[in-house]
Protein backbone atom coordinates (compact mmCIF):
# COMPACT_ATOMS: atom_id res chain seq x y z
CA UNK A 1 0.00 0.00 0.00
CA UNK A 2 1.51 3.24 -1.03
CA UNK A 3 0.96 6.45 1.02
CA UNK A 4 2.12 9.99 0.57
CA UNK A 5 3.64 12.03 2.84
CA UNK A 6 3.21 15.60 2.31
CA UNK A 7 5.10 18.49 4.29
CA UNK A 8 4.07 22.20 4.16
CA UNK A 9 6.21 25.55 4.14
CA UNK A 10 8.81 25.65 6.49
CA UNK A 11 9.14 22.39 7.50
CA UNK A 12 12.17 21.86 5.38
CA UNK A 13 14.01 24.17 8.21
CA UNK A 14 12.65 22.46 11.46
CA UNK A 15 16.52 22.55 12.21
CA UNK A 16 16.37 26.43 12.43
CA UNK A 17 13.13 26.66 14.38
CA UNK A 18 12.53 26.25 18.06
CA UNK A 19 12.93 23.08 18.96
CA UNK A 20 10.28 23.13 22.11
CA UNK A 21 7.63 24.40 19.87
CA UNK A 22 8.85 21.93 16.71
CA UNK A 23 10.66 19.01 18.34
CA UNK A 24 13.75 19.25 17.68
CA UNK A 25 14.20 16.90 14.81
CA UNK A 26 14.89 17.71 10.94
CA UNK A 27 12.65 16.96 8.57
CA UNK A 28 15.47 14.33 7.10
CA UNK A 29 15.10 12.48 10.37
CA UNK A 30 11.42 12.71 10.70
CA UNK A 31 11.48 10.88 7.26
CA UNK A 32 13.82 8.31 8.21
CA UNK A 33 11.90 7.87 11.52
CA UNK A 34 8.81 7.37 8.84
CA UNK A 35 10.20 4.82 6.28
CA UNK A 36 11.10 2.70 9.37
CA UNK A 37 7.93 2.29 10.98
CA UNK A 38 6.22 2.35 7.07
CA UNK A 39 8.30 -0.80 6.79
CA UNK A 40 7.64 -2.81 9.30
CA UNK A 41 3.81 -2.09 8.73
CA UNK A 42 4.52 -3.37 5.26
CA UNK A 43 3.76 0.28 3.75
CA UNK A 44 5.51 1.93 1.32
CA UNK A 45 5.72 5.69 1.44
CA UNK A 46 6.72 8.74 -0.98
CA UNK A 47 7.54 12.04 0.53
CA UNK A 48 6.61 15.80 -1.01
CA UNK A 49 7.61 19.28 0.11
CA UNK A 50 7.06 22.59 -0.90
CA UNK A 51 6.64 25.83 0.87
CA UNK A 52 4.39 27.06 -2.54
CA UNK A 53 0.12 26.36 -1.92
CA UNK A 54 -0.44 25.75 -5.14
CA UNK A 55 2.18 22.89 -5.80
CA UNK A 56 1.12 21.22 -2.98
CA UNK A 57 -2.71 21.42 -4.37
CA UNK A 58 -0.94 19.97 -7.64
CA UNK A 59 0.15 16.99 -5.57
CA UNK A 60 -3.18 16.37 -4.31
CA UNK A 61 -4.72 16.87 -7.66
CA UNK A 62 -1.98 14.05 -9.26
CA UNK A 63 -3.04 11.27 -6.73
CA UNK A 64 -6.43 11.84 -8.65
CA UNK A 65 -6.49 8.34 -10.46
CA UNK A 66 -2.99 7.21 -9.43
CA UNK A 67 -2.13 4.35 -7.02
CA UNK A 68 -2.36 6.12 -3.57
CA UNK A 69 -3.92 4.43 -0.54
CA UNK A 70 -3.63 7.51 1.56
CA UNK A 71 -2.36 10.89 2.34
CA UNK A 72 -0.49 12.08 5.98
CA UNK A 73 -0.76 15.77 5.34
CA UNK A 74 1.17 18.74 7.14
CA UNK A 75 -0.06 21.67 5.88
CA UNK A 76 1.70 23.29 8.30
CA UNK A 77 0.59 27.53 8.21
CA UNK A 78 -1.49 26.67 5.45
CA UNK A 79 -3.43 24.76 7.77
CA UNK A 80 -5.25 27.59 8.98
CA UNK A 81 -5.89 29.93 5.98
CA UNK A 82 -6.16 27.32 2.51
CA UNK A 83 -8.97 27.05 0.99
CA UNK A 84 -7.40 25.32 -2.08
CA UNK A 85 -5.68 22.75 0.38
CA UNK A 86 -8.76 22.09 2.09
CA UNK A 87 -10.91 22.11 -1.46
CA UNK A 88 -8.30 19.76 -2.93
CA UNK A 89 -8.29 17.24 -0.35
CA UNK A 90 -12.03 17.53 -0.10
CA UNK A 91 -12.47 15.68 -4.03
CA UNK A 92 -10.31 12.50 -3.00
CA UNK A 93 -11.97 9.43 -2.00
CA UNK A 94 -8.99 8.07 -0.34
CA UNK A 95 -8.20 8.70 3.49
CA UNK A 96 -6.37 11.77 4.52
CA UNK A 97 -4.73 12.20 8.05
CA UNK A 98 -3.23 15.91 8.85
CA UNK A 99 -1.04 16.11 11.01
CA UNK A 100 0.82 19.18 13.04
CA UNK A 101 4.40 18.72 15.10
CA UNK A 102 2.96 21.16 17.82
CA UNK A 103 -0.56 21.18 19.96
CA UNK A 104 -2.15 23.89 17.77
CA UNK A 105 -4.80 24.26 20.02
CA UNK A 106 -2.41 25.43 22.27
CA UNK A 107 -0.37 28.31 20.51
CA UNK A 108 -1.53 31.35 19.51
CA UNK A 109 -5.68 32.00 18.76
CA UNK A 110 -5.07 31.79 14.74
CA UNK A 111 -3.12 28.73 14.48
CA UNK A 112 -6.17 27.19 17.09
CA UNK A 113 -8.33 26.97 13.81
CA UNK A 114 -8.03 24.09 10.83
CA UNK A 115 -9.17 24.71 7.58
CA UNK A 116 -8.39 21.32 6.62
CA UNK A 117 -9.51 18.98 9.59
CA UNK A 118 -13.09 18.73 8.25
CA UNK A 119 -12.19 17.23 4.96
CA UNK A 120 -9.70 15.10 6.53
CA UNK A 121 -10.61 11.56 8.37
CA UNK A 122 -8.48 12.62 11.43
CA UNK A 123 -6.11 15.09 13.05
CA UNK A 124 -3.05 14.60 15.04
CA UNK A 125 -1.08 17.19 16.70
CA UNK A 126 1.67 17.71 19.26
CA UNK A 127 3.91 14.84 19.54
CA UNK A 128 6.60 16.10 17.16
CA UNK A 129 7.92 13.82 14.69
CA UNK A 130 6.17 11.13 15.93
CA UNK A 131 2.90 12.75 15.60
CA UNK A 132 3.60 11.00 11.85
CA UNK A 133 4.50 7.90 13.22
CA UNK A 134 0.66 7.40 14.89
CA UNK A 135 -0.96 8.97 11.73
CA UNK A 136 1.08 6.03 9.78
CA UNK A 137 -0.13 3.92 12.20
CA UNK A 138 -3.64 4.99 12.14
CA UNK A 139 -3.19 5.31 8.07
CA UNK A 140 -2.60 1.27 8.10
CA UNK A 141 -5.65 0.66 10.19
CA UNK A 142 -8.21 2.86 8.14
CA UNK A 143 -6.96 0.88 4.84
CA UNK A 144 -6.91 -2.64 5.94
Amino acid sequence: MNILIIHGPNLNMLEKRDSDIYGGMSLGEINRLVEERAKDLGLQVEFFQSNYEGAIVEKIHQTLGQMYDGIVINPAAFSHYSIAIRDAIEMLDIPVIEVHLSNIYKREEFRSKSLISSVCHGQISGFGGYSYILALEAMNKLIM
